[in-house]
């Protein structure tokens, strides 16, 4: 359920930059297992201060996170969203949907991103509650953006750094680096491969 929960973001958003914040016509070039480990670990601090420089913890208290998100907290068109989401429609005029299955048929989560308000997406239990919301940097859909997912608690779940639609750098809620995505594959700090996605 926890990878479940940190790929909830990559799954709905992405573009197209390199490292250095350069905007690129095509894809990133993907070096990580060819770099040393010096370059690495070089690239990770870098996008880890770009995540998390300037504040304090990242975190929001429960009070701070229902008074920014209060008309969010519930979904009053839950029943449409839920049986649309379920139905694996992708798009409203209002809003983007996404759905997340267990075993491919139990509706679990949908999450939308209205249109009018495109630096959050919200995640929904199927009675219609908040769970989660992605904080997207104010630069998107522009790039190089950063998105950050909170539990409806405020507290801090994941962060990422988005290179393009292929390449994203995610780390935990302390800074601790989780792994670079390329495509559908997870790397660690060594360049090893760790995960497969099968959503990408």
């Amino acid at each position: 359920m926890k990878k479940l929960i940190l790929l909830l973001s990559v799954i709905i958003l992405g573009l197209s930059v390199n490292a250095e914040g350069v905007t690129l016509t095509g894809e990133a070039r993907f070096d990580w297992v060819d770099m040393t480990q010096i370059q690495r670990d070089t690239n990770i601090e870098h996008y880890r201060n770009i995540l998390f420089g300037d504040e304090s913890d990242g975190n929001y208290t429960k009070k701070e996170f229902k008074q920014k998100f209060e008309p969010y907290l519930r979904d009053e068109n839950n029943k449409e969203h839920y049986m649309l989401a379920k139905d694996d429609v992708k798009e409203t005029e209002d809003a983007n949907i996404c759905a997340f299955f267990f075993k491919k048929n139990i509706l679990i989560i949908y999450a939308l991103q209205y249109k009018n308000n495109p630096h959050n997406v919200f995640y929904y239990d199927p009675y219609g509650r908040l769970r989660y919301v992605d904080v997207i940097s104010e630069n998107y859909p522009d790039f190089p953006y950063n998105s950050k997912q909170y539990k409806s608690n405020g507290k801090l779940i994941s962060a990422i750094h988005f290179i393009s639609k292929d390449m994203q750098y995610m780390y935990e809620p302390d800074g601790e680096f989780k792994g670079l995505w390329y495509k559908e594959k997870m790397y660690d700090k060594n360049g090893k491969q760790k995960v497969i996605r099968t959503n990408w």
